[in-house]
């Protein structure tokens, strides 16, 4: 996105663009004095335009200007909360008063949008999200994450609010040579080298996994003083794995033994996860067990489907939980 966004601000200059990251954004009102401060600082590259903004396209709220020695950096609004509650219209509404009046055209970015839901009051104030933003004219939405089941439930679901908002692009992963050739070019860059052969292992073993893919080519990158082998690549690995056990010891601490069965079935590559043979040898319970737990496996983004077969969405955990629980060495082939 940030490419795309950089393409824009080159190549279309009526366009005024902005990208705000969601992820440690922890409450309603620190989201609304967000969005306000960067659709100011995106109308304009002048600070006193700024200042003026703060109040000029406000008519019930009273904003609060502060600014510090880097504007960039310092430029700040706050709102009373009181007041803020009782016309948030003002700031979801903001984009379209100041693209109209100046005639210009916003494009807005929200990143990991799905973290939205963990606001209080939520499902109140998504509807009043989608009540402004489907009015606007001149403004550009691009609302996307990475929880995918969060992300389908809140654009997918006929009883969401934000259901048709407007188009769904599911991102399909990086294919292995593209990866490849990245891997070559970045290593080929710091005066590395790594042959295809093992560049192409990389990817392998993290299943096109965007983070993954980058985390273990950078390890072994570390480890490599001239040409990365194998020998590297296995040590990255280790490395990688033993850096996330914490968060994949908590994982399974957290669910229940059928659940756990579960993942075991589906890492062995068992597809008729119901029949009367899988059920029995794993100890799934029953197809109702079956049914409830791959769908709570799925909203908490431990597994997935594709290609009509349930897999882990995170392969790195995958090669963890085969070692942990059938001893195989990390990368090692069903």
């Amino acid at each position: 996105m940030e490419k795309v966004i950089d393409e824009i601000n080159l190549n279309k200059p009526a366009y005024r663009t902005i990208i705000i990251d969601l992820f440690s954004v922890g409450t309603e009102e620190e989201f609304l004095e967000i969005f306000a401060r960067e659709v100011i600082k995106a109308s304009s590259s002048k600070l006193e335009n700024w200042i003026k903004a703060g109040t000029l396209f406000f008519k019930q709220l009273i904003p609060k200007v502060s600014v510090g020695n880097n504007p960039d950096i310092d430029f700040n609004l706050s709102f009373d909360w009181e007041e803020l509650k009782k016309h948030k219209n003002e700031i979801l509404n903001l984009p379209e008063i100041i693209s109209r009046k100046k005639k210009i055209k916003f494009i807005i970015c929200l990143d990991e949008f799905q973290n939205l839901a963990t606001f209080s009051d939520y499902n109140i104030f998504e509807k009043q999200m989608r009540a402004c933003w489907q009015r606007h004219k001149n403004v550009t939405y691009c609302l996307y994450g990475s929880k995918r089941h969060m992300m389908e439930e809140i654009f997918n679901s006929p009883s969401k609010p934000f259901y048709r908002f407007g188009d769904i692009v599911s991102l399909q992963k990086i294919n292995k040579q593209n990866w490849t050739n990245f891997i070559i070019e970045g290593f080929l860059s710091s005066g590395k080298l790594i042959k295809t052969a093992d560049a192409e292992l990389i990817p392998m073993l993290m299943k096109n996994h965007s983070w993954y893919v980058q985390q273990l080519a950078h390890y072994a990158w570390q480890k490599t003083d001239k040409v990365a082998e194998k020998k590297e690549i296995t040590s990255a690995l280790t490395e990688l794995i033993y850096a996330n056990t914490p968060l994949y010891q908590k994982e399974i601490e957290v669910i229940s033994t059928t659940q756990l069965n579960l993942l075991k079935a589906i890492v062995k590559g068992e597809i008729q996860l119901t029949s009367a043979v899988v059920m029995q040898k794993y100890k799934l319970g029953t197809p109702r067990n079956v049914s409830k737990n791959k769908t709570t496996l799925g909203k908490n983004d431990i597994i997935h489907k594709v290609n009509n077969k349930y897999e882990l969405l995170d392969p790195a955990f995958e090669l963890w939980f085969l070692k942990q629980f059938f001893g195989n060495d990390y990368g090692q082939v069903n």
